[in-house]
């Protein structure tokens, strides 16, 4: 075919640009590539490899969970390029996104291991959220949906600015709640929980499970992170089917009498036999079960 300008009815030049021929080696080689990316993809959503990865990331620094909602919302370097990772991998288990993963699971832990992650000034950490919420949710449809989680805004967030603290987000049907005082956050948290029993939507009356834990997270941008903000998660994962949970270090962080006073009482914290270990809590922190002297 020509390469060479021929006239157009308009007057213009009309290019006429060759086609090459499709070589044996290029028809050879299609089908060779498509088979092995086959083999790569097929490698990559293998269970057993996925499940031995993730074993592995339990022996590796950090929080062997990181990965997760709770673990990477945050503003860090880590959690942001987690979060970007997770748009293009979606939720499909594979040994490439565990491995990815695993990297950043030791960014963070090094991270905070030379202060960046940890502030100066000691804060509680209040996380909470509702028992079975999604199960509930899909039955009831979006209406009702909406009108419990107004509800539940209503009955839990006041308590918190009330008691000197600020919520940080929203997550859904729960939210992550920061305090500069222990009393504080255990207050909230208490006429939060009261004010939740009020709540019946058709005869549905919503369970939540809380978690505290006092340390010092970093804040950046108007959020909260570091280790400190995961092990509270940890705590509210330890609530269950709605208990309240505080650590060692919100125990500790308590006035002597302020337990008393709120008619509370605590009892230690122990691991069903078949339930999960949690992940990213140091194996020396306690933790505890608040309850009323009442109950």
């Amino acid at each position: 075919m020509s390469e060479t300008p021929t006239g157009g009815d308009d007057g213009t030049d009309e290019v006429v640009i060759p086609l090459s021929p499709v070589t044996d080696r290029a028809r050879r080689s299609g089908p060779r590539r498509r088979g092995q990316q086959s083999a790569l993809e097929n490698a990559d959503s293998r269970k057993d490899l996925v499940a031995a990865i993730r074993k592995a990331r339990e022996v590796l620094p950090g929080d062997p969970a990181f990965g997760d909602p709770l673990s990477v919302s945050g503003p860090g370097a880590p959690e942001a390029v987690a979060r970007a990772a997770s748009q293009f991998v979606g939720d499909t288990p594979s040994a490439a996104k565990e491995i990815g993963l695993g990297a950043l699971q030791v960014w963070q832990a090094m991270l905070e291991r030379v202060g960046r992650g940890r502030g100066t000034q000691e804060m509680t950490i209040l996380f909470t959220d509702l028992v079975a919420f999604s199960t509930w949710s899909l039955a009831s449809g979006d209406e009702k949906t909406l009108n419990l989680l107004r509800k539940v805004a209503k009955a839990i967030e006041p308590p918190v600015s009330e008691n000197g603290g600020r919520v940080v987000k929203r997550m859904g049907d729960g939210m992550m709640a920061v305090f500069p005082s222990a009393d504080g956050a255990v207050r909230a948290a208490l006429a939060g929980r009261t004010a939740l029993r009020e709540i019946d939507i058709d005869g549905y009356k919503p369970q939540m499970r809380m978690g505290l834990h006092t340390g010092t997270p970093r804040e950046i941008g108007g959020d909260w992170l570091g280790v400190d903000v995961n092990i509270a998660a940890r705590m509210m994962e330890a609530g269950g089917n709605g208990n309240t949970m505080l650590s060692q270090a919100t125990l500790e962080a308590l006035d002597f009498d302020t337990l008393d006073k709120l008619d509370l009482r605590v009892k230690p914290y122990r691991r069903g036999v078949f339930a999960p270990p949690l992940n990213g809590v140091p194996d020396n922190l306690k933790i505890y079960r608040l309850e009323s002297v009442k109950k």
